[in-house]
This record gives C-alpha cells, sequence and structure tokens, in this order.
C-alpha cells in the first residue's frame, strides 16, 4: 500500500497541492516526462498581509549538484510576464545548502521568501521553474510547474 501511495505521489502529471486558503490557491506539477522525489511547502497561505513566506523543500537529486542554474518563467493570464535566470551553484564559494548536494542524497531546506514589495493582481499565475546543470541549458536536472491562483487583488 506505501509503495503504490509512493508512485501516485511521484508521478509526472500528478498535481501536489501546496495549500489552499481564502485568497490563494497554489499547486505544483512536474513539466517533464522524469519523476522526481520532491516535495514543497509555503506558510502562510496567503498573499494578504504577508512580509515573508516560509518555504520547505525535501528532493533527492537524480544527479550531483556542483553547477545550477534556475530559470524562472513567469505567465500572468495567459501573458509571459517574466523570465528570471538565477546561478545558485557554480562550484566555487556556492552559498546555498543545496550546492554540493550528491546524487540520492536527501536534500532537506527551509528559506524565506521575502514578498512584501510584490503585489499579485487578482488571476491566474503560472510559474515554470527549471533547473539546469549547465551554461547552455541542456542538461535538465528538474522541472516543475507552478500554479497561482491569486482570489484577490493585494494592492
Amino acid at each position: 500500500m506505501f509503495g503504490l501511495f509512493f508512485f501516485i505521489l511521484f508521478t509526472p502529471g500528478v498535481s501536489e497541492f501546496i495549500c489552499t486558503s481564502s485568497d490563494l490557491d497554489m499547486s505544483y506539477t512536474f513539466c517533464d516526462s522524469t519523476a522526481y522525489a520532491f516535495t514543497f511547502n509555503l506558510t502562510p497561505c496567503s498573499t494578504m498581509n504577508r512580509y515573508v513566506w516560509k518555504a520547505a523543500l525535501t528532493w533527492i537529486p537524480r544527479s550531483d549538484i556542483h553547477f545550477l542554474k534556475v530559470v524562472f518563467k513567469v505567465w500572468y493570464d495567459g501573458a509571459k510576464s517574466l523570465t528570471w535566470k538565477e546561478l545558485v551553484c557554480s562550484g566555487a564559494d556556492d552559498k546555498y545548502s543545496v550546492c554540493g548536494t550528491l546524487k540520492g542524497e536527501t536534500l532537506v531546506s527551509s528559506f524565506d521568501i521575502k514578498g512584501s514589495r510584490i503585489n499579485f493582481p487578482k488571476g491566474n499565475y503560472s510559474i515554470v521553474v527549471q533547473g539546469f546543470s549547465d551554461y547552455s541549458e541542456n542538461n535538465m536536472l528538474i522541472c516543475l510547474n507552478f500554479t497561482m491562483i491569486v482570489k484577490q487583488d493585494t494592492y
């Protein structure tokens, strides 16, 4: 029974709810054909009166993480609104806990997401987060498609 639950939890295409509240719904799916041992949580589940969200990440990578480039692509109500690329690990003087994680190790990390300066208009957001093990973005380590539904304006 546990094996079936684990299979369903980490099967590509299965949506995983992060949170739901009166003003926000968030979930994610894997956007490639590879299943990952991955979970992500966010608290509080709100866009109202927030200063910092607390995020918790658990991931078992399928390859060593000596280099990690993360690409964020954000769509708001179907229109592309942001592309942001960040070099997280370069192999030299890395400051993030994910850097240096070996294939098969369980990475457990928590971090703050500062959102006090972000106003989210009511609507549907699609956020694709891709992690690459090279500058050229050819070797994908992970791909997640987050869905965020903001139910009321946060102005």
